[in-house]
């Protein structure tokens, strides 16, 4: 069990004041213990206390293995949330994870009705922020495996092809190169789809001077990727190839700014601000970046709103876009990893526009 990063949990509840925190998501679960189970719709809990006198809380259902932690086992016909109650010392703040459903927290609030929860989910989420040694490892690795998928899904797209078909050639990529899936459903767009950033595939087919958007990423070692590029079936409209290489530089110009203690909100502002003094601030419609690590997007975005400042080891996405409704959108994404001194760029696909089909 890694139990580093419990302590560095205890001690961010610390800073909090909370002497007590139940834990509830499964992958902040298995960051913390190692034991990973899908509950569904079950009670699964993770009981943190400043005392070190910890409790796992698990249904009989879901066999885990042994840990350090003490289990309290129980079955669907027992009471779990009584069980639940008993180990909280009533009156004091009890930290809440996020993730936990109001079943569960309004009859345990029920119970101790002298006990204050407070959300605090920042706790974990701080901590799983900042990837250590063994964790940047797979970041690379997985971001490696995606500018491979990357790679053979632009060499296999051709004019006439759907979305959907070339959202099924990649899923099969991931597979081939032994991910354990995708990290999201990839996205694949064509044409006027592209200004959708968040576009399905669908039977729209490939057709000469079509933009093409991917957005993919795999999961391998229980870690995500992620990486938009945006392409050209056959040739490029002037005018969007343009807008293609201001995407690209606002990109470029947010990654060079990024090293320890820069503002994430200033990264969005390096972006935006390139974008909006070209005429085209209104058509960037989401935030400049996410975090990503267990799952796709982890707490903790790249906007304006963000005043937090990037530490070491936390990886999280780059990508500007602008999209044109009804004609054309493009996006460009990396991954990057702040070091001590700057920041590492994790996918190497040419982000320049090329021409596929």
């Amino acid at each position: 069990m890694p139990s580093e990063r419990i302590d560095r949990v205890l001690a961010a509840m610390r800073a909090r004041g909370l002497t007590q925190m139940i834990v509830s998501d499964p992958q902040s679960i298995d960051y913390l213990t190692g034991v990973y189970v899908e509950p569904f719709e079950r009670l699964f809990a993770l009981y943190l206390s400043a005392d070190g006198k910890h409790r796992f809380f698990l249904n009989r259902l879901f066999p885990a293995p042994r840990t350090p932690i003490e289990a309290v086992w129980f079955t669907d016909a027992d009471d779990s949330i009584s069980l639940l109650a008993a180990a909280v010392r009533p009156g004091e703040a009890l930290g809440i994870d996020k993730e936990w459903p109001a079943r569960f927290l309004l009859p345990l609030m029920e119970r101790l009705p002298g006990t204050p929860c407070r959300l605090a989910s920042g706790c974990v989420d701080g901590v799983r922020a900042r990837k250590d040694e063994a964790e940047q490892a797979l970041m690379r690795e997985n971001s490696a495996l995606n500018d491979e998928v990357m790679r053979r899904a632009a060499a296999y797209l051709k004019e006439g092809m759907t979305e959907e078909e070339g959202a099924a050639y990649i899923l099969e990529q991931y597979r081939a190169l032994g991910c354990e899936g995708p990290s999201f459903p990839p996205i694949v767009s064509f044409g006027a789809n592209a200004a959708d950033p968040h576009h399905m595939p669908d039977g729209t087919r490939l057709r000469a001077g079509d933009c093409i958007v991917l957005d993919i990423g795999g999961k391998k070692g229980g870690y995500c990727s992620d990486m938009t590029r945006t392409y050209f079936c056959k040739q490029a409209d002037p005018r969007h190839a343009a807008l293609h290489d201001l995407v690209r530089r606002a990109n470029e110009a947010a990654e060079a700014l990024v090293r320890p203690g820069v503002r994430l909100c200033d990264l969005d502002k390096a972006a935006r601000d390139l974008i909006a003094d070209a005429g085209y601030g209104a058509y960037f419609t989401h935030r400049l970046g996410h975090f990503i690590g267990r799952t796709d997007h982890e707490q903790g975005d790249v906007s304006s709103a963000n005043t937090a400042v990037a530490e070491p080891g936390m990886v999280f996405s780059i990508e500007p876009g602008i999209y044109l409704p009804g004609e054309f959108g493009v996006r460009v994404e990396d991954l990057v990893l702040v070091t001590d001194t700057g920041c590492e760029v994790l996918n190497q696909v040419d982000k320049h526009w090329a021409l596929l089909g």
